[in-house]
């Protein structure tokens, strides 16, 4: 029987990165020093950036590994907030107690992303990096009204996360930055929160997903925040939506209306996954749940 290359499909596609040089970085400086070079890579945890390499969708002329870089993975309480060290793992902020009393909204939603050997190695930083269109990180971000630091050797800079996700797997990251932290305000007290995502399996990319924080005020909704993903060229937040629910009793003409206005603004493609019409159709019935149960936990009235 014939042999073939290891790595190698029958198809006859590469299976196997193109030549580069590895890097190991011993601390920030050396990271950015080498990211400075023409077509270098970061490599953390590696889940988006080697199956692209592999098939040859990127061809980095050296991959430089960060994963030693000290303070990276921090996470801190901070005043007013907090900060996510852009090397944390998933894995670390579904199970983090600070993470679960800040903004428990994230640990849950690390249930979705992938399966937990993905979770353990994936990082923040490498989702926002990526900006995969149906990733849950960048539609969480948006919602929590976060901010990224940016790093080269000119030195820092922080990006809103609204200005941050510029389109599908593109974002305001010059070639030679990298991101170093995630800063997440504080929500205020008594702020509920909601996460409803669909996807053909437990761990694929989300058909859609929607995140919704609000708080109860007199019976009505207050600082209502509506986001997405999956359903769009990036996550987005349902700025029509959010006025619409903001000072009204959540009945049921004002979530339908809220819902419309949620629709009326997607673009969602077709694929081999779902088509446009059912991921708008999707988007409506999970923003439905997701601003119920975000009234629930609010103390809202049933």
């Amino acid at each position: 029987m014939a042999s073939r290359t290891p790595g190698t499909r029958r198809t006859g596609i590469a299976m196997k990165p193109a030549p580069f040089r590895y890097h190991l970085a011993t601390d920030l400086p050396d990271a950015l020093s080498a990211l400075a070079e023409p077509d270098a890579k970061l490599l953390a945890g590696g889940q988006s950036l080697m199956p692209m390499a592999n098939f040859r969708l990127l061809r980095p002329s050296v991959l430089i590994d960060i994963n030693r870089v000290a303070g990276l993975g921090a996470l801190a309480q901070q005043p007013g907030g907090i900060r996510i060290g852009a090397l944390s793992r998933h894995a670390t902020i579904e199970t983090a107690a600070l993470i679960a009393r800040a903004h428990p909204i994230l640990s849950h939603a690390m249930t979705h992303v992938a399966h937990p050997t993905i979770r353990n190695r994936g990082t923040i930083g490498g989702s926002l990096a990526h900006n995969d269109p149906a990733a849950e990180w960048p539609m969480l971000v948006l919602l929590l009204d976060g901010a990224l630091t940016l790093a080269s050797r000119r030195g820092a800079r922080v990006v809103a996360a609204r200005d941050f996700l510029t389109g599908p797997l593109a974002t305001a990251l010059a070639q030679d930055e990298m991101v170093i932290a995630i800063d997440l305000p504080d929500s205020p007290p008594g702020t509920g929160w909601g996460f409803a995502e669909i996807a053909r399996r437990h761990g694929d990319f989300a058909l859609a997903a929607v995140g919704v924080t609000l708080r109860a005020k007199d019976g009505c909704i207050a600082d209502p925040r509506i986001a997405l993903t999956g359903v769009g060229d990036t996550a987005l937040r349902a700025g029509a939506a959010e006025a619409i629910l903001n000072g009204q009793r959540p009945d049921a003409v004002v979530v339908a209306a809220a819902i419309a206005a949620i629709r009326d603004v997607l673009h969602p493609m077709t694929d081999l996954h779902a088509s446009a019409a059912y991921r708008r159709h999707l988007a409506g019935v999970l923003a439905a749940r997701a601003i119920r149960d975000a009234w629930r936990r609010a103390g809202g009235e049933a």
